[in-house]
């Protein structure tokens, strides 16, 4: 079978009777088993894909009108998002033998268009991590060179769609979860605004900044999706009133934009020399198409990671707090009394790198240091979203690099957890403004993808993802 890149290409070759949905399952399921050795899926649902395969091909063949926008898309789901009667464990000993009682908001809306979810993907535990190495599964491998990382925490999510075993996949983004992997391995990776996607039934991790993005090879399928999951939703508050609007109706962006761009960010020190140069040549592609691409000061460049890094640790301290070894999931057989309950559950069923953050996070919430640390790092947030606000007033578009460099050597940062968290220097700006982002591929790098991305004010979806189509 050939490859698919666009549902549109799917739906098309389903309607001249060359494929069914049931073929593309089948031939879905024998990538995801051609490349187990990428450890992408915790858990492949093949024979409830191939049976919902087999009724909707009966549906639109007793009424073609009657099937939903999303026929024929298969979507692998992130294993931080919750789906009816399907485990989902976060990466996470903490949650082993846990199943969901309830979907998430957005994996349901797809399914009510006729989505059809092959499986759960690996994840960092909690989403915490940028290389896809901290879960309990095992590290993911990226697709494209098995030594090295594939990116985190939605790492899986981007190997899935680059070795085509699913049309698209749901990840999360609390700080580049989604566009940072999608970079490293060279497929398109979108976060919305925050509020735009419903986070019920999404594990939290950092309440304030986390959101469902999208990983594809196609902006069109980005912007249906998007269609589909956005919009309000009754449980949860966070979730935008703001109308949805027909974001696959505003993929052709006809004007001159404003780009802006951080000199301090295209000339950093840790800027890998071909991400710096490749970066630059898209900035002189878009001016010769008659884009205005310019320079522009943000002082906050180097407060941005200490900022986000207090702000998530804080929260995910009391997120976290629910997994005691008591109400479900993973409990100590070591433990003799209430008090061993907590802490031994606790202590063998977190992996290192979230030890790390709730004990982070729980220090700067302490008496003595919240104002020290916590109060601050909310004010340097302030400053962020009010300077990002004010560049949006005059321009379009912010242009960066998705990340410093290429992926690198699986287990190179295990003993560094400061240069893994500063992987994410570029991409945590729009988590902190809560404005949309995406990444595209622009090029190679000694044979590695490198990604740039393009951020937008915030509930710009349809301009945002309308701009970028010209450059995929």
């Amino acid at each position: 079978m050939a490859r698919y890149t666009h549902l549109a290409q799917v739906q098309k070759d389903i309607a001249s009777g060359l494929i069914t949905c049931e073929h593309l399952v089948e031939y879905y399921t024998d990538r995801i088993k051609a490349t187990k050795d990428l450890n992408i899926y915790v858990e492949s649902y093949e024979e409830e894909a191939l049976q919902l395969a087999k009724e909707l091909d009966e549906k639109y063949q007793a009424d073609p009108t009657s099937v939903g926008r999303l026929f024929g898309m298969v979507v692998s789901i992130k294993d931080l998002l919750c789906y009816e009667d399907h485990g989902v464990t976060a990466g996470s000993k903490i949650l082993a033998g846990f199943k969901s009682l309830f979907s998430a908001t957005g994996v349901q809306r797809l399914l009510d268009e006729d989505a059809i979810i092959i499986g759960r993907v690996n994840c960092d535990q909690f989403g915490m991590g940028s290389t896809n190495e901290n879960s309990c599964y095992g590290p993911t491998k990226n697709g494209i060179d098995p030594t090295k990382v594939p990116g985190g925490s939605s790492g899986a999510s981007a190997v899935a769609v680059q070795v085509d075993t699913c049309l698209i996949s749901l990840g999360t983004d609390t700080g580049g979860s989604v566009r940072q992997p999608a970079a490293f391995c060279g497929v398109v990776g979108f976060k919305p605004s925050y509020g735009r996607i419903s986070r019920y039934g999404l594990l939290a991790y950092g309440s304030s900044f986390d959101q469902i993005g999208v990983l594809s090879n196609s902006i069109e399928d980005i912007a249906l999706a998007l269609e589909v999951m956005a919009g309000p939703d009754d449980f949860d508050s966070t979730a935008s009133n703001q109308p949805v609007e027909a974001y696959l109706q505003q993929l052709d962006f006809n004007k001159k934009a404003k780009i802006a761009y951080f000199p301090a960010a295209i000339n950093h020190d840790s800027l890998d020399p071909d991400v710096k140069q490749q970066t630059k040549d898209l900035m002189e592609q878009m001016k010769a198409a008659g884009h205005t691409v310019e320079g522009v000061d943000f002082d906050y460049l180097d407060y941005i990671i200490p900022a986000y890094y207090v702000l998530t640790t804080a929260e995910a301290s009391s997120n976290l707090s629910r997994y005691d070894g008591v109400r479900f999931g993973y409990r100590s057989p070591n433990a003799t009394n209430f008090e061993e309950t907590y802490t031994l559950s606790r202590t063998e069923g977190f992996g290192t790198e979230v030890k790390r953050r709730i004990m982070l996070g729980t220090f700067v919430l302490s008496s003595g240091y919240y104002d020290a640390y916590y109060s601050q790092a909310q004010k340097v947030r302030r400053l962020i979203q009010d300077k990002t606000n004010e560049i949006f007033k005059e321009y379009d578009f912010i242009l960066m690099p998705s990340a410093p460099g290429t992926a690198w050597d699986i287990g190179a940062v295990n003993d560094d957890p400061v240069a893994m968290y500063l992987a994410d220097v570029f991409t945590v700006q729009a988590n902190m403004a809560g404005i949309p982002a995406i990444s595209i591929p622009i090029g190679t790098s000694k044979g590695l993808p490198i990604g740039v991305q393009l951020m937008a004010n915030k509930f710009e979806e349809g301009k945002l993802l309308g701009f970028a189509k010209q450059y995929v």
